[in-house]
């Protein structure tokens, strides 16, 4: 079986619509299964799952229900068209209430059937392409980091590609994002995890003493100098070395690290031996490195050196629902720490961080919630527990301009019958647009988690 040729199962106790059915299909690319009774139609599922199963719900020998459950409980790739003779509400409802992906009822033609077959396939199809980007790349968590948004799964796949290199990488983003966690990270997942990573931050290290940091000293070789100490350079001989807050470096100790990472060889300061080291550099910076370029406060040639592989960290306004990963995580480490007895966020307090902008990103929200759990206790955080700026965060913001509204359809003839995740499709953008882009605030309005609008909108650009 291709994608092309998608399995099909009927389980019809009818076999004269039994055969009208797969006459409908017939012109269809689908490989067709067809079955009397219930059980014939469980033991292939059990055997090999299809991706479309046309299911009567009157059968002679089981309620056609039982393998909708079976579908739905075994998580099978599986989309099901429920047909019925006796059509109501309460059978939809149940229907969908199982994951049925639509609901037939009898007579229709076949152009009906053959519109809801291929909408079926083409629906198992997209959630088997999502399936496995999750697999391969989805991640809900990596090293130090915490969270699943389409942004953080870029950073994720930017440091599984290097780890392996000894190339240099350069980290971007704003002051609190994590650059010295990516560093981390970086280092324990490569070859060199068993080595020193040594790290060394250019804006905390006075102008007289930094190049003595990372180079290291001999005796006598300026006031205070009272015998020889190794520089972070040759402690990380083997390992990695991270220069946090690159673009605070002076331009006369630029000039010297260029030539260090030109050559892997340097001297002391005040000596006159020349050593080698084996050292993978990673640099970081809040700075826009380019800006620094253009303005004369940092080496071109240093930084071309120095960008390799770049890793941009977005800032956690941009992160979705990361925001409420990291603040549960944050939440249960810090009630361990403190003995209290918070478990979780009130919906009203989640959706308050989600709205919040962040100005800190993940510094911020650690300090917030270490905040609320020190002064405060209970088994949720409410939103009065809040310190200010967030306490005057509205909990819901509903655009004034535009309502959000899903388009209508009227069915009165088969051509004006559109495909379901079209439908879906265009409410979803529709919110999106009335939010001026906030997919937080149209996740809220739609009742959905901002995650399941961008796993969906990465399946839309696939079809």
């Amino acid at each position: 079986m291709t994608m092309s040729s998608p399995l099909v199962y009927l389980v019809e106790d009818s076999e004269m619509l039994s055969m009208l059915y797969q006459d409908y299909l017939r012109a269809e690319p689908y490989q067709i299964k067809a079955f009397r009774l219930g059980q014939d139609g469980l033991d292939a599922l059990k055997e090999q799952p299809p991706q479309v199963l046309l299911l009567d719900l009157e059968l002679p020998d089981m309620d056609g229900m039982a393998l909708l459950r079976y579908v739905s409980e075994q998580g099978l790739p599986t989309s099901v068209v429920v047909i019925t003779a006796h059509g109501s509400v309460d059978i939809a409802v149940e229907a969908m209430r199982h994951s049925a992906f639509d609901f037939l009822t009898k007579p229709f033609d076949g152009k009906r059937l053959c519109t809801t077959v291929r909408n079926a396939a083409k629906h198992q199809q997209l959630a088997s392409l999502v399936d496995t980007y999750r697999a391969n790349y989805d991640h809900s968590g990596f090293g130090g980091f915490i969270g699943s948004s389409l942004s953080m799964q870029a950073v994720y796949r930017i440091l599984e590609s290097a780890a392996p290199s000894k190339a240099t990488v350069f980290i971007t983003g704003e002051s609190g994002t994590g650059k010295e966690v990516c560093a981390e990270t970086l280092h324990k997942i490569s070859p060199r995890k068993d080595q020193p990573l040594v790290v060394l931050n250019c804006a905390a290290i006075p102008r007289d003493l930094i190049e003595s940091e990372i180079f290291g000293h001999v005796k006598g070789a300026f006031t205070g100098a009272q015998s020889d100490r190794e520089g972070a350079a040759s402690r990380a001989n083997g390992g990695t070395l991270f220069l946090d807050e690159i673009c605070e470096m002076e331009l006369d100790l630029q000039s010297k690290l260029l030539r260090f990472i030109q050559t892997g060889t340097f001297q002391r300061v005040g000596g006159s031996k020349l050593e080698s080291v084996d050292v993978r550099f990673v640099c970081a910076t809040n700075r826009d490195p380019i800006a620094e370029v253009q303005a004369g406060r940092f080496r071109e040639d240093l930084y071309y050196r120095l960008h390799v592989i770049p890793v941009a960290l977005p800032p956690l306004r941009e992160r979705g629902e990361d925001v409420l990963a990291i603040a549960r995580n944050f939440l249960r480490q810090f009630a361990t720490e403190e003995n209290k007895h918070f478990s979780d966020f009130s919906p009203e307090s989640a959706q308050m961080m989600l709205n919040y902008e962040w100005p800190g990103n993940v510094r911020q929200l650690q300090n917030v919630i270490r905040n609320v759990v020190v002064l405060h206790d209970g088994d949720r955080v409410l939103p009065i527990m809040f310190p200010p700026p967030l306490n005057s965060v509205p909990v819901a913001v509903i655009p004034q301009k535009a309502a959000v509204v899903a388009p209508l359809v009227v069915v009165n003839s088969m051509e004006t019958i559109r495909p379901m995740w079209l439908v879906e499709k265009e409410t979803i953008e529709n919110a999106i647009a009335a939010c001026d882009g906030n997919i937080p605030q149209a996740a809220t309005l739609l009742e959905l988690s901002p995650s399941t609008i961008y796993r969906k909108r990465l399946a839309w650009q696939s079809t």
